[in-house]
Formats: structure tokens, sequence, C-alpha cells
């Protein structure tokens, strides 16, 4: 029996009770069916007597012993006992609990995906990095929590699409393009330019496929140089993304809403909502009337945009396309944007309460880390994939609340040890495949499965916590919070290495395989499964071996 279908148990006894009774209680729409912290008081915990005893004129804890009674007359429960002010602690039968391990091995892939979030339509973009240089540690840890966040929104039934917005608009393309041209001719890069040795490799590159720009005047060719300089430095963006895992929907040329005349566009679709102004030669959006600090520019006096006017032709743009949700990743020095970007949205017509969020991330470091060789005066991402491992980096980066500092040590990440979270996950993985390896060997067959064999005190607690996994992603992806499945997936795994050494799987020796055996080995395959699924919400891999 899953929480939902104690929900489903719950909401039948509060019918039963007001026909009974003649009574008008309310089922509360967030019912709530948890784990209590001490197992000693059953499988599941439920507080709706104290949800809807006030509304319905009555006593919590008398309410709560009347609902129990009707639950503990219910099949597949065994007790429902009635505790504190009013809380329902309830026990399943062995039977009852141990179907959840049947069920997930039925659903396979499939288990812990919901209808939570179905018809939301979501727009995720983040990294968005400048391609005008390789991407660092400042970006890695948006890359693992945005594409981890896109997971567990996807579980959940939205809709989503991850997005980078790809900024190949403005000065810094041009800084960009100067600088491969020095290189080309043998000079220095300007004052301000990118000095990196990348710089040097794309004009290298750049002269293999057109020896004869070494000679030619440089305002002829500055145009395809930086064209081409920039494809070659965002191949290497999707590059290293590929490496660690992330994969982009839509890639968004800012460069785009200039050349279609967007920008335009969205001053006069602002204008005519009543929200744009002219002062001072130049052209305003009233965003102090939602809350922002001052009124943003849209159009300098000299006639050009700002970065500000490109963000709100890009959330038109987003709007446009139909995405009713538009989260937004940003760092830890991006907290002047969201009143503005939040401003946009209201201005737009949009509730900015409701249709964008802005997800503000906290510094990262790594002990150790050297900087690259390439870039010189950054850590790059490719250099920590090499070094730590794309699997290690992105769940370190993923299991910890965006809102956190996070320092991470590379000795602990390199360990084989159980003091490596993600190694300690993914060994329970592999562990449960090897169970069932060395079973199936020993001629354990899962055919006959009977759950009321799943009796033992260890093998309640695995099925509890396996019964919990689709209330954790259907969480995680309401609070965008994927650290939550990581969290859980520890406590499983801990949950079944416990189980492990208390129970056997195979046969010992000359002993003859049960029927409890076969019971144990459909809830083997269950822990693994669900184990598999949570890795690949955090967008790592579970290997069947280690």
């Amino acid at each position: 029996m899953t929480p939902e279908e104690l929900k489903d148990a719950i909401a039948a006894a509060i019918s039963q009770l007001n026909e009974e009774r003649g009574l008008s209680i309310e089922a509360p729409a967030a019912l709530v069916v948890e784990r209590p912290k001490n197992r000693a008081h059953g499988d599941w915990s439920t507080n709706v007597a104290l949800q809807t005893a006030k509304g319905a004129g009555l006593n919590p804890r008398e309410l709560g012993a009347d609902l129990a009674a009707l639950l503990s007359a219910r099949e597949g429960i065994a007790r429902a006992d009635v505790a504190g002010p009013g809380f329902i602690n309830i026990t399943l039968e062995a039977a009852a609990a141990g179907a959840v391990a049947a069920d997930i091995v039925a659903a396979g892939r499939d288990y812990g995906r919901s209808d939570e979030l179905a018809g939301e339509t979501i727009n995720m973009e983040f990294v968005s990095a400048n391609p005008t240089g390789p991407l660092h540690l400042g970006h890695t840890r948006w890359a693992a929590l945005g594409d981890a966040i896109a997971r567990v929104l996807r579980a959940a039934g939205g809709s989503v699409a991850s997005e980078y917005y790809i900024n190949d608009a403005g000065s810094q393309m041009e800084t960009f393009a100067d600088s491969v041209l020095a290189r080309m001719h043998g000079r220095d890069v300007p004052e301000g330019g990118y000095p990196g040795q990348y710089i040097a490799d794309i004009a290298q590159a750049l002269l293999e496929r057109h020896p004869q720009w070494a000679d030619a005047p440089e305002d002829e060719i500055r145009a395809q140089v930086r064209a081409e300089a920039y494809e070659l430095q965002l191949a290497d963006i999707r590059s290293t993304l590929d490496d660690f895992g992330v994969a982009f929907d839509v890639w968004f040329s800012e460069q785009s809403l200039y050349d279609s005349n967007a920008l335009a566009t969205s001053v006069q679709r602002l204008r005519e909502q009543g929200h744009v102004y002219d002062e001072g030669g130049a052209v305003w959006l009233r965003t102090t009337t939602f809350g922002d600090d001052k009124d943003r520019v849209l159009i300098r006096a000299d006639g050009n945009p700002t970065y500000f006017a490109s963000d709100a032709a890009y959330y038109l743009n987003k709007r446009d396309r139909g995405y009713e949700r538009k989260v937004y990743l940003l760092g830890a020095d991006h907290h002047g944007y969201v009143g503005r970007l939040k401003a946009i949205a209201a201005a737009a017509g949009d509730d900015p309460e409701a249709n964008i969020e802005i997800l503000i991330g906290q510094l990262i470091k790594v002990n150790g880390a050297k900087l690259s060789k390439r870039a010189g005066n950054i850590i790059e991402l490719r250099d920590l994939i090499d070094w730590l491992g794309a699997d290690a980096l992105r769940y370190s980066l993923a299991r910890i609340p965006a809102d956190s500092p996070l320092t991470l040590d590379p000795e602990v990440l390199r360990s084989a040890s159980a003091d490596n979270p993600v190694y300690y996950v993914q060994y329970a993985h592999a562990r449960a495949r090897g169970v069932e390896r060395n079973a199936r060997a020993a001629g354990v067959g899962a055919e006959d499965f009977d759950p009321a064999l799943l009796s033992e005190p260890t093998e309640a607690v695995l099925l509890s916590a396996l019964a919990d996994y689709p209330r954790v992603v259907a969480q995680a992806a309401r609070l965008r919070e994927p650290h939550r499945v990581a969290r859980y997936l520890e406590s499983l795994a801990a949950a079944f290495h416990k189980w492990y050494d208390a129970c056997r799987v195979s046969p010992r020796g000359d002993e003859e395989v049960t029927a409890t055996h076969s019971a144990r080995l459909v809830l083997d395959r269950a822990t693994a499964q669900v184990l598999a699924n949570g890795l690949e919400l955090m967008g790592v891999s579970a290997p069947e071996r280690m």
C-alpha cells in the first residue's frame, strides 16, 4: 500500500464518517501522509484530524479516534491508533506493505513519476554563459542544479524546456573578435581583451581553415572572424556540457532579438500597455510601479538599446512561445535582477508571483582546484570533469540547496568510501544488482511473489522508504529542490545496506530455495530500480558493478 493509496483510504474513511454521522468534514486537498519520526509508532502518520476538526466543529483527538477505527477495519491496514492531540499512526499488514516491491518492479523507470505538474509549461533558463570563453567553476553549479531541476519537473508531469541564452550581442563579442584577430597576426590581445590560450587556439584553427587570412586586411575579414570564432567557442561550450551530461532543448541567440527587430517591437508592446515613457531623450520602462527600486532605461538617448531592453524582449519572446512559467537560475551576484525581471513580467501583463521564478545560487569553491592552462585565470569545468568525474561533481553540486555556499573536498569526491555520498548511493545500486545476479545463479526466481513474507524489521523500514519515493520527487519538483532526491537516495541506501546485512536473498550452501528468498529478490530488484530512477533524476549513472 503506497502513501497515495493510504490517502484514498483516509478520504474514504472521512466520507464514511460523514454519511454515518451526518457530518460535513471536507477532506483537505493537501492531505498529508508521512513517515513518523519514531518507527515504533507505525509505518505512516497523518494529521488529517487536526486539519479538519476545527472546520467541522469537532474535537481533533475524538475525530482522530473515529477515523482510526474506520481505517483499522480496511484491508491492508493492521491497525490505526490516535496519538497526542489527534495524530493517526498507521501500521500496514505485511502483505500490503510488501506489495509495494512488486508495484515498483512492474512500473520500472516510471515509478516515482506523477502528474503533479501536468498541464504546466515551464521554461528553464540556466548557465547562459557568454560565448567568449570556456565554461568555468562559476557555471558548474547551475549546470548541475538546473539540469536536475528540469529532470524532477519532468518526472512530476511538467512540460519543460531547458534553455541556454547565448549572449552573442554587444561589446563583448567585438572584444572577442579583436582578441582573436590580434592572435592571428602575432600580437598581444588589446587592453581589456581575452588573454587565454584558448584565444590563440581559436586563431590557429581559423588560420588552418583560411590560410589567406594571415595577410588579409583585418577590416575585410573581421565580421567572418567574429562569426567563425563564435561558432568554435560555442561548440566548445556544447561539448563540455555534453561531457557533463547536460543537454539543452533550446539554444536561444540574443542577436536574433536584434535581427528580428524584436527589441523595437517589445518596447512598442510595453508602451501600449501604458508602462513606457520618454524622458531626457531616452525611453524608460516604469518598473517602480511594480516594486522595482527605480525605473529602467530601455533605449538610451543615443538610440542604443540597453541590456534591460534585451531582457524585456527575451521575456516577451518566452511568453509568446507559450511558456506559462519562466524560471531563471542566476548567480550570487544577480540579486539586483530579481526586482527588474519581476517588473518586466508585471508590465507584460503576467503575475510576477506565478509566471516568473528567479532562483539565486550561492558561490562554490573546490579545494585544491587549479587555474586552467587554456584560460589562465579561471577554473574550467572541463578540467573539473577530468579531475573529479562528472558523476561525483554533478551529484555533489545538486545535493546541497542552491542558496547555501558550497565548498567541495576533492579527496572525498575521489574516494571509494561511504564518506563519498555519490559512491555510497552508486555502490548500493551495484550491490543490489550483484545480489540479483548471485540469487539467479543460485536458482532463486521471482515468479511466485508472496509479499507477506517480507516481515523482517529491516524489510519494513526498506519498504516504507521505497513507498515514499514518489512523494519525495513530487515535493522536489514543487519546491525546485533536487537535493531532496539526493538526501532521500542516501537514506534509502542506508536502509538497503542494513537489510543486506540482516536478510539473505540467496540460500547458503545446500539450503533449498524458499518463497522467502523469492520475495526478497523482488525487494532487492525494487530497491535497485528506485536507486536507478533517483540517480537518473540527478543526472548520475547507476553502475551495475563497482
